[in-house]
C-alpha cells in the first residue's frame, strides 16, 4: 500500500492524515496505523501503549471537548463524525480551533494538550484512538463546554438536539487561568559543574540531585537513582526531557573497591534505569559520556567506534552508554576535558602560575578541552534542531592539544612564560602516584574525537583557545 499524505492545520503539531484505504466489492481495507509509513511522512513516533474504541449507536451523539494528558491518534472502523478541536495549552495558539468531518479513510493526530470532540453523523458509528499514556481512575482531566462561545463551534448537529452525557453539559468554559503547561525538563546532578551550566539554557528546569540543595535561589530536590523506591514515587510522566548531568568522576577512585560499585551504581546502573523510564513515559533522555570509552589508540574517535575502555571509570562508562542506546528518543554526547565552575585543571594551574610555581605537566595525552558552557548549548541545539536521536562527540574546536600545551596557555595568559612549564609523560606520573601507594587508572593518549556528525546538525563548536580566554577571565565561581 501506498503512504498516507499529511496535511497541517492551525493548531500546532494537529495534522490531518488520509489513509490508502482499499475498496472493492467486499467492504475496505485500510492500515490504520503503520508506524514505518506515518514516521516517514512526518508524524511523530508517539509510540502508543492502549487502543480504545467508542461504540456510538446513534446519530447525534456528542462527546467533548476533552484534554488529557496524552497524545491521540484518532480515527474511524465505522461511520462519519464532525471532528472539532481546541488548543488548551499556554502559548500563543491559545484558543485556536480546528474541525472537519471525517470518514474511515481520515484520521488525525492529536497533541498532548489539545482538547478533542466529535459528533456523530452517523448511526452505529465506531470511533477509535490509539494513546501514548495509560487511562488512570480517578484522575480528572481538563475539559471545555461544547457550546463555548469564544471557539464557536459549528456543530452540524445542534447540541439542543444532540445526545450529550451529564458531565459534558456541565464542562468550563475556556480560561487562560487554566491553560495547559507543556511538559517540563528535569536535571539530574543539578548541583555539579555540568548541571550548574545547563540550568542557564535550561531555566526554570527541575532540578535533583543526590541530596537536596540549592543553587541560585533555585531548590535542588534529594533524587536516588538507585532507591527503586524513590524512583517508582517520581513523577517521571511530567517530563518531556530528561539530562543527566550525574556521573562518579573519580577516575582513580574508580579503582578501588569501594570507588568500583560506586562507579557502576553512578555511571551504569542510573543510566540503565533513565532508559528505561524513558522508554516507559516517553521522555527524551539525554545523558553524557567520556572519550574515556576508548582505548587511545585512534587518532580521532568516531561516534562508530566500538568501545574498548581500560579502567574501572571508563568500563562503567560505555556500559552506561549501552543502555542509554536502548531508550528510542536519546542523545548520548561524548566528550573530553571538561571544564566548568568550580575546581578542574584549568584552574589548578592558574593558581600555580598566580603562586610562582612551575608544574611538570603530562605530555603525552592529547585532545580537547570542553566547556561546560559549550556542552549545554550543544544539548540544547540538539533538542531544539530536533537533530536525529543517537550518539554524538562534542568538543571545543580547534587542533588538539596535550596537557601541557594548555598549561602553558594558561601560564601564558596568567603573566607568565610557557617555559614555566615542563614536561612529563603519563608513565612517569603514573609511577610517582603509585610509589605514594595510591590507586592510578590507565588514561586513554588520544582524546581527540571527531566534530563532523555535530556540525553536520548546524552547530559549530567554539575555539577552545577562545573559550579559555573567556573562563580565565570570568570569577572562579563562575
Amino acid at each position: 500500500m501506498s503512504l498516507p499524505s499529511l496535511e497541517t492545520t492551525p493548531i500546532p503539531g494537529l495534522v490531518v492524515v488520509r489513509l490508502d484505504r482499499r475498496d472493492d466489492a467486499r467492504g475496505f481495507f485500510k492500515e490504520n496505523w503503520q508506524r514505518e509509513k506515518m514516521v516517514a511522512i512526518g508524524l511523530p513516533d508517539f509510540g502508543p501503549v492502549q487502543n480504545n474504541v467508542s461504540f456510538n449507536a446513534d446519530r447525534g451523539v456528542t462527546r467533548g471537548i476533552h484534554t488529557e494528558p496524552w497524545d491521540k491518534f484518532v480515527s474511524l472502523a465505522t461511520g462519519r463524525i464532525f471532528g472539532a478541536w481546541v488548543d488548551m495549552r499556554e502559548g500563543e495558539s491559545f484558543g485556536a480551533t480546528f474541525s472537519l468531518e471525517m470518514d474511515t479513510s481520515v484520521a488525525v493526530f492529536v497533541p498532548r494538550g489539545v482538547g478533542n470532540s466529535y459528533q456523530t453523523l452517523e448511526d452505529a458509528t465506531a470511533y477509535t484512538y490509539l494513546v501514548n499514556e495509560h487511562w488512570r481512575p480517578g484522575v480528572t482531566y481538563p475539559a471545555l463546554a461544547l457550546d463555548d462561545p469564544t471557539v464557536a463551534i459549528p456543530w452540524p448537529i445542534p447540541l439542543s438536539e444532540a445526545i450529550l452525557s451529564d458531565k459534558d453539559q456541565n464542562n468550563p468554559v475556556l480560561d487562560p487561568a487554566t491553560a495547559i503547561a507543556p511538559k517540563k525538563t528535569l536535571i539530574v546532578g543539578a548541583l555539579g559543574q555540568l548541571g550548574r551550566a545547563l540550568q542557564v539554557d535550561f531555566p526554570g528546569a527541575d532540578l535533583v540531585d543526590l541530596a537536596e540543595g540549592d543553587v541560585d535561589g533555585s531548590p535542588v530536590a534529594a533524587l536516588d537513582l538507585t532507591d527503586a523506591a524513590a524512583v517508582a514515587g517520581w513523577p517521571w510522566h511530567e517530563y518531556a526531557v530528561v539530562l543527566n548531568a550525574a556521573a562518579f568522576t573519580a577516575v582513580d577512585v574508580a579503582e578501588t573497591a569501594d570507588g568500583r560499585r560506586t562507579a557502576w551504581a553512578a555511571n551504569a546502573g542510573a543510566p540503565a534505569t533513565l532508559a528505561g523510564l524513558a522508554r516507559d513515559h516517553g521522555f527524551t533522555l539525554v545523558h553524557y559520556s567520556s572519550e574515556y570509552v576508548f582505548d587511545g589508540t585512534a587518532e580521532e574517535h568516531t561516534e562508530d567506534e566500538p568501545v574498548s575502555p581500560l579502567g574501572v571509570y571508563a568500563q562503567s562508562k560505555a556500559a552506561g552508554d549501552i543502555a542509554v542506546g536502548l531508550a528510542p528518543r536519546h542523545y548520548l554526547l561524548r566528550t573530553s576535558w571538561v571544564i566548568g565552575a568550580g575546581k578542574n585543571f584549568v584552574r589548578t594551574m592558574a593558581t600555580l602560575a598566580e603562586n610562582g610555581v612551575s608544574p611538570s605537566v603530562v605530555s603525552d595525552q592529547v585532545g580537547r578541552l570542553t566547556f561546560t558552557t559549550e556542552l549545554s548549548r550543544a544539548t540544547r541545539h540538539l533538542i531544539d534542531s530536533g537533530a536525529d536521536f543517537g550518539t554524538y562527540n562534542l568538543s571545543n574546536g580547534g587542533p588538539a592539544m596535550s596537557w601541557a600545551d594548555i598549561a602553558r596557555a594558561v601560564f601564558e595568559r596568567s603573566g607568565r612564560s610557557v617555559d614555566d612549564v615542563s614536561e612529563t609523560t603519563t608513565e612517569a606520573y603514573a609511577a610517582g602516584v603509585l610509589d605514594k601507594g595510591q590507586p592510578f587508572a590507565p588514561r586513554p593518549l588520544r582524546s581527540a574525537m571527531s566534530l563532523a556528525k555535530i556540525r553536520a546538525t548546524g552547530f559549530e563548536p567554539e575555539d577552545a583557545l577562545t573559550a579559555l580566554d573567556r573562563y580565565l577571565d570570568a570569577p572562579p565561581g563562575g
